[in-house]
């Protein structure tokens, strides 16, 4: 008995729906890259003649808003969770910079609580982050 193979019929992949897919792919990137996954506390920012860029990849932002509240990486805290947040980072990664957000109008009084947290500790790689004026 002899087994004959069916050439004639040809297999294909139907590509009319990829495009389709590929735009649902699309659509999805665009939509998962808008996601802000960092917490910010409003404040409104404090202009600057110059400034330096500095890597926001490690680092330790502290923000204070207009009452004098102290957030750290946009969590509310009090001066005992500052300064135990502050030596804890130095201890792991002493070379990473702290970040101080501050409103423009908030009094220099509670900016000024939170530098004297950072001078107790000796941390000496600190950042004020103001508003790009150029």
């Amino acid at each position: 008995m002899k087994l004959r193979w069916d050439t004639g019929k040809r297999f294909y992949i139907p590509l009319n729906s990829m495009s389709d897919v590929a735009f649902l792919l699309l659509i999805f990137i665009m939509l998962v890259a808008l996601i802000n996954y960092r917490k910010e506390v409003k404040i409104e920012y404090p202009e600057a003649k110059s400034a330096q860029r500095t890597s926001a990849e490690k680092n330790l932002e502290i923000w204070i808003d207009r009452e004098g509240g102290v957030y750290l990486d946009g969590e509310r805290s009090d001066r005992a969770g500052v300064e135990l947040a502050i030596a804890d980072l130095y201890r792991g990664a002493p070379d990473t910079r702290v970040h101080i957000i501050a409103d423009r109008n908030t009094p220099y009084e509670k900016i000024n609580g939170v530098l004297e947290i950072l001078q107790i500790l000796q941390y000496r790689v600190v950042s004020f982050v103001v508003k790009d004026a150029f």
